[in-house]
């Protein structure tokens, strides 16, 4: 058995874990199952809903929780059992609903096992997006917010898919009028989220670790964009991978090879084992 330095590893998914290609390398596989047999714990951390992460983690042999919707979702790998269900009462929805509809801006909304879009469904970016995380949208023909206030829906999260020319301003703005009362993120170059000011990926690795026992200064996070500054933030050893946004890297203590070229293999021959 080898001796590890650092009992939990938490990975983001896209863009971190897997390559550009939606894959998991071979060189990554066997860095974690090698870390896992010796007594490690991996765990994936993502911003994607529970029923788009849990059959690439079941794939991936992983077993324990599993962390979705940026930490507001967190369920047992084997049995899909939720262990905690957090989200946004409707009314709070509507209200981020509202301002979006008064930038004349399409969106998707997320409640639990689904989401909702009033997006048109010949949208390529749409389709292309519910490929990627397959799970189709439920589309929503009148206005979003009258739909989120009459069905009361109960709410993870709300997205903006955008060019990536226009992302940050439409991030920069959206922090300046919902900021105050919602975590305002980025997980991708292409989406913008607003989700519950009290969920986010740091929040989620300190659960980990208490749940597993092992102290926050002995765990390891890596991602690579917005949404996993809480958890670089929080970690031990926080990294961000090489294809990384530029305000992740300027926050973590280590920069590591990007996701296409095994990030995560990297990262756990380095901090996994003393």
């Amino acid at each position: 058995m080898k001796k590890l330095n650092y009992g939990l590893i938490v990975s983001d998914f896209d863009g971190t874990l897997i390559d550009d290609n939606q894959q998991i390398s071979e060189k990554v596989r066997k860095s974690i199952a090698e870390y896992v047999e010796n007594g490690g714990i991996f765990a994936v951390c993502t911003g994607r809903m529970l029923r788009s992460v849990l059959p690439r983690v079941r794939a991936l042999g992983l077993k324990g929780l599993v962390i979705a919707s940026q930490g507001s979702v967190i369920a047992e790998i084997e049995s899909g059992n939720v262990i905690r269900l957090n989200g946004m009462p409707y009314q709070s929805v509507v209200e981020i609903c509202k301002t979006l509809e008064d930038m004349n801006y399409s969106f998707n909304v997320y409640a639990d096992n689904d989401f909702y879009t009033n997006i048109p469904k010949d949208n390529e970016y749409l389709q292309l997006y519910e490929q990627i995380v397959g799970v189709e949208g439920i589309y929503v023909g009148e206005k979003m917010s009258d739909f989120i206030a009459h069905e009361r829906l109960y709410c993870q999260k709300v997205s903006v898919l955008i060019e990536k020319t226009e992302r940050d301003a439409l991030y920069a703005e959206l922090k300046k009028r919902l900021g105050a009362s919602f975590d305002v993120t980025c997980s991708a170059s292409v989406l913008v989220e607003v989700s519950p000011i009290t969920d986010n990926k740091g929040e989620a690795l300190k659960f980990l670790a208490a749940h597993y026992n092992i102290p926050i200064d002995k765990t390891v996070a890596a991602g690579d964009n917005l949404n996993d500054l809480p958890m670089v933030k929080a970690a031990g050893i926080g990294v961000a991978v090489g294809n990384a946004d530029p305000a992740l890297k300027s926050v973590a203590d280590f920069v590591s090879a990007t996701n296409n070229d095994d990030a995560i293999a990297q990262i756990i021959e380095k901090f996994g084992f003393a």
